[in-house]
């Protein structure tokens, strides 16, 4: 039987990655959903939930640099095999720890492995795909991120409905799932040349190390339209509850299983057209979605605003991160890919903190931290109208 045309444009070791990655994603947002419960259960205070999301993802940010320069030295598999692995062993923990202290120490770790699988993945895309499709493949990439992402909460919240509420045995599932995508790129060729063995002198980093100049601009941009996703990971279990919803990953089921429509497109319209022509209309959509979820009454606007909100991010994502590959040297993918990531979990984190402490359990206030996003994305707009085509003297 022959594979069918868009399969045969890539190898078996993209389809793989690809997957592995899908499992990824899962793992650690199986339980995204019920997080904020959890922790309230152990002790956690109500202003605190902001943490959850924002320890997580700062420390994502602090660990690119790292795994941004290990990708470059000692290979990108090994990389990408380092956070899936430490994702397995987490899962097993969470029921170890239950006291607060704990729990924020685990999602000290969590986020630490979440920072390299990822800038792993990119820099494989980068060495294996040619320049003209590098717009499509992180598409497909991002398609696969996105359905672990809509996998994860939904079956997240509806093992917790079957298992009667016990975390113990949602954290395992978290992990065994992690296991599986460690399996599926286990043995996956390496594709980085002249690779140097692991030592102690490699996570001496230096500023080099942290940003890299070339890719200021999806840097800026990233850093602008990401927020909104810290506001939506920590507000949304609340607002759904609050509009009558039992199962509070049904939001992000349906904003990711939206946002793999337009993935599946964006990255190669922006291959043909130019990417900041794409992030135009990313910015705008992202925009008018927090608006609409922000003065959501009722679940039908509150979906409503999840499916813009997730098309908009599929074209946003995978357009922002094929441009950070254009703009990187042939040497240092690894590197412009961690600058950007970096502004990605920064945003993210901010958005969670922000959210956390503007909401503090006050219903009345919960659509300002959704407005905030709403303005840094037209800011985003602005910014890419002024600077989208200037660039980094060589």
């Amino acid at each position: 039987m022959q594979k069918p045309l868009f399969f045969k444009a890539y190898s078996a070791a993209f389809w793989r990655m690809c997957f592995s990655s899908l499992l990824f994603f899962a793992s650690f947002n199986l339980v995204i959903p019920e997080l904020p419960a959890y922790f309230m259960l152990i002790g956690g205070k109500e202003e605190h939930k902001g943490y959850i999301i924002a320890l997580f993802t700062l420390v994502a940010m602090a660990s690119r640099p790292f795994s941004g320069r290990l990708s470059d030295t000692i290979g990108r598999v090994p990389v990408m095999m380092f956070g899936v692995l430490v994702c397995v062993a987490l899962g097993f923990l969470y029921p170890l720890l239950q006291f607060v202290a704990g729990f924020f120490v685990l999602r000290f770790l969590h986020g630490f492995s979440t920072g390299f699988t990822p800038t792993g993945n990119a820099a494989y895309v980068a060495d294996i795909v040619p320049v003209g499709k590098r717009g499509e493949a992180m598409g497909y990439l991002g398609f696969f991120n996105s359905l672990g992402m809509a996998i994860g909460p939904a079956v997240g919240s509806q093992l917790m409905l079957w298992l009667n509420g016990s975390y113990a045995w949602l954290f395992a599932c978290s992990s065994l799932v992690a296991l599986l995508s460690a399996l599926v790129i286990f043995g996956l060729p390496e594709t980085l040349k002249n690779r140097q063995p692991m030592r102690l002198g490699l996570l001496r980093v230096k500023w080099v190390d942290i940003y890299e100049p070339r890719v200021w601009q999806p840097f800026v941009a990233l850093l602008l339209t990401a927020f909104s996703f810290g506001v939506v990971l920590t507000l949304v279990p609340d607002l759904a509850t609050h509009l009558g919803m039992q199962n509070k990953g049904t939001f992000f089921s349906v904003f990711t299983l939206s946002s793999l429509l337009s993935r599946l497109t964006a990255g190669r319209v922006s291959d043909r057209v130019g990417r900041v022509k794409v992030l135009y209309a990313s910015t705008t959509l992202l925009a008018l979605a927090l608006v609409l979820i922000a003065f959501a009454t009722d679940k039908y606007v509150f979906m409503g605003g999840a499916a813009v909100y997730g098309f908009a991010l599929g074209i946003n994502s995978p357009t922002i991160y094929a441009w950070a590959i254009d703009l990187s040297s042939e040497k240092h993918k690894g590197r412009g890919m961690g600058t950007v990531y970096i502004g990605l979990e920064l945003a993210i984190g901010a958005g969670a903190l922000v959210a956390g402490y503007v909401f503090g359990g006050n219903f009345n206030r919960i659509n300002i931290p959704f407005l905030v996003a709403a303005t840094l994305s037209l800011l985003a707009f602005i910014f890419l109208l002024v600077f989208g085509k200037k660039r980094v003297k060589e």
